[in-house]
């Protein structure tokens, strides 16, 4: 049976479901949120079904997800609850879900907000708790942003000129990606053939710690070098950079023809960190019409204002279509604005990229 929502003193704290099949681990987090102040558990159910039955009644900002459970799986789960969440944030906490493990990337490319390893009962149960906290603090925004300190500008290859010669459509490629949007992603490098020469900066919504082993599986993926971001990093021929999980990726031009990537942390009107939106504005201030903007599956509008200013600079926007995408969000915000020349499936979009003509 769940709680009675009304009955709970949660008046102005942040709202949390969990979902795991251990008694113990329920009690565990219930503990520990509610010694923050700052959270206060809505309900703790022990299966996917009860979950969903509760999300068909009841909001919440944050979903403590575990993966074994009978019945249904989380990760199996994962994308109804996406949807029936309407907007909240799902933190897969799993003994399965350490760094880099299978899990986590299947749950961070199904949707979910962030993971956490949990320990065996007893084991590591403080640090266990100060890293719940410490997540659902980030995901809760209840952290102010920080500045981050100026990298030494990197020298090692020749840059990047903002034009090429000949009839290219344009000279780079900016992508904005959240929810469904690592496997949208892969379909998209995989359509891109070796040759393909132009910088790919990417901004997809997945915590900062997960950034490197992102980065490792796009490069396999795309058989291309996948940096994540530094600033001033400049923009290379043939590399994939990745904006950091903590930071904006904007584009400068630099005198000598070249360009490079700046990072930030101030808000975005769409309060997402990273944010696709800077990118999309400032390298369609570099850039203008020679530049290819790219919305994949994600919730949200995160990229729509960028859009706009892609669209009003000349350049080409395309976004993912609906049938394709696990959340229409971000790809159907740009679309319904007017701002799309081209509504694709990711492949398609990656062979459009690859022979750099507009749709």
């Amino acid at each position: 049976m769940f709680p009675d929502p009304v009955a709970l003193p949660d008046v102005g704290l942040q709202r949390v479901l969990i979902v795991d099949d251990s008694a113990v681990a329920r009690a565990v987090m219930e503990r520990l949120i509610a010694a923050t102040g700052r959270f206060t558990v809505a309900a703790s159910v022990s299966t996917a079904r009860a979950a969903l039955a509760f999300l068909e009644r009841e909001r919440v900002a944050l979903v403590l997800l575990d993966v074994q459970m009978p019945g249904v799986d989380g990760l199996t789960a994962l994308p109804d609850l996406i949807v029936a969440g309407q907007g909240a944030k799902i933190v897969i906490v799993s003994g399965q879900a350490s760094e880099g493990a299978t899990t986590t990337v299947q749950a961070l490319a199904l949707g979910a907000a962030d993971t956490l390893f949990k320990p065996a009962n007893g084991e590591r149960m403080t640090r266990f708790g100060e890293a719940l906290i410490d997540k659902l603090d980030n995901l809760a925004d209840a952290r102010p942003a920080r500045h981050i300190a100026e990298a030494p500008a990197e020298s090692a290859l020749p840059p990047l000129q903002r034009t090429f010669s000949g009839r290219d459509e344009y000279d780079v490629v900016a992508i904005g990606a959240s929810t469904g949007g690592i496997h949208a992603l892969s379909q998209f490098l995989r359509a891109l053939p070796a040759d393909f020469v132009l910088p790919i900066l990417i901004t997809q919504h997945l915590p900062a710690s997960f950034m490197p082993y992102f980065a490792a599986q796009l490069a396999v993926l795309s058989g291309r070098p996948c940096d994540v971001a530094i600033d001033r990093l400049r923009l290379r021929p043939g590399r994939i950079a990745v904006a950091p999980g903590d930071a904006h990726m904007r584009c400068v031009a630099l005198a000598d023809g070249s360009s490079a990537i700046r990072l930030a942390t101030d808000a975005s009107a769409s309060g997402c960190m990273p944010s696709v939106d800077p990118m999309f504005a400032s390298m369609a201030s570099v850039f203008g019409k020679r530049m290819l903007a790219v919305v994949l599956s994600g919730m949200g509008r995160d990229g729509a204002e960028g859009a706009r200013r892609v669209h009003e600079a000349g350049g080409c926007v395309v976004v993912q279509d609906q049938a394709s995408s696990v959340v229409w969000g971000m790809p159907g915000s740009v679309a319904e604005a007017g701002y799309a020349h081209a509504v694709l499936p990711p492949d398609a979009i990656g062979r459009l990229a690859a022979a750099r003509q507009r749709p």
